[in-house]
């Protein structure tokens, strides 16, 4: 039994010192590795123009397809050539009616600029009008809710009949249908300021203008921002349609003109350039909004 029982006191002590390195030996300097999901956004602007690039692709792929099934439709390497020899020379000018493409954006851009000018002028103090009065908003709300559902095309008759000039009429068409959304946005926009701002300025006793200026412009300012830029897209829209009826100079005009002398490659090329130049505004109208947020501090 002693035997035994020191054989077993001898053996304990062996397995303790094997195992014990076993235990101290792990490796410091082995790095685990990162987790899929931070690989996968090691580069989102990467993603973001594979995707972009793919979807244009894709769209010039149909476009490709439908000029292959239809004869008339001119496809996508015609529609190139034609745009490189109409921006070989976009300002050229051989009279009033025969004007470089440049020409006729520059003239939709300044009416759609006078346009949305003057609906700012009128639309963002009507709105603050709107949002800080429970009177106005009670009068105003059936007005609007009658006005603004109508088409800015319908008002192009009553601009002609009242400005007769066809210049005139695109701004006021511009300009009506550009107003609402910077009437309800910016309304929308002060009712949302907190009460509590509204009276603190009352415990300080600020006039009228100093609550504006110094408390509701700068919380409404994001809203009105989003207001211009819904009526920018909106204008750019309608500007097309109103010159293509009212004729002259501009883009909607070229349009049609070209169309009359059966261009189809010149039509396509404004297309993209109408759709290039709204995304330009629309970007450069986000880039404002978010440098003017302010978020919560007023």
């Amino acid at each position: 039994m002693t035997t035994l029982t020191l054989s077993a006191a001898e053996a304990a002590p062996e397995k303790v010192d094997k195992a014990a390195p076993a235990a101290v030996s792990t490796p410091t300097s082995v790095k685990a590795p990162p987790p899929a999901r931070v690989r996968g956004r090691a580069l989102p602007w990467l993603r973001a123009l594979i995707a972009a690039v793919s979807g244009i692709g894709a769209l010039v792929a149909v476009w490709w397809m439908v000029a292959d099934t239809v004869d008339s439709v001119p496809g996508p390497i015609a529609t190139w050539h034609a745009a490189v020899a109409l921006f070989a020379d976009p300002f050229y000018e051989n009279g009033p009616n025969d004007m470089g493409i440049g020409w006729n954006v520059l003239y939709s851009l300044q009416r759609v600029g006078i346009g949305l000018g003057l609906a700012a002028l009128v639309g963002i103090p009507a709105g603050f009008l709107v949002g800080r009065f429970d009177f106005m908003r009670s009068a105003s709300e059936p007005v609007i809710s009658l006005l603004r559902p109508v088409s800015p095309l319908a008002w192009l008759p009553i601009g002609l009949l009242v400005f007769r000039d066809a210049n005139l009429a695109a701004i006021w068409v511009i300009f009506i249908c550009s107003i609402w959304p910077m009437i309800i946005n910016t309304a929308a926009g002060v009712r949302a300021v907190p009460q509590d701002y509204l009276n603190v300025a009352r415990v300080l006793a600020l006039s009228e203008w100093k609550i504006v200026t110094k408390i509701l412009f700068p919380a409404v300012l994001p809203h009105v921002l989003t207001g211009v830029r819904l009526a920018v897209g909106t204008a750019w829209l309608v500007i097309v349609a109103a010159e293509m009826l009212t004729g002259g100079i501009g883009i909607g005009f070229w349009v049609w003109d070209e169309w009359n002398n059966l261009s189809v490659e010149h039509i396509l090329v404004a297309i993209l350039v109408i759709g290039v130049v709204g995304l330009a505004l629309e970007y450069a109208l986000l880039w404002l909004a978010k440098r003017f947020s302010y978020g919560g501090a007023v």
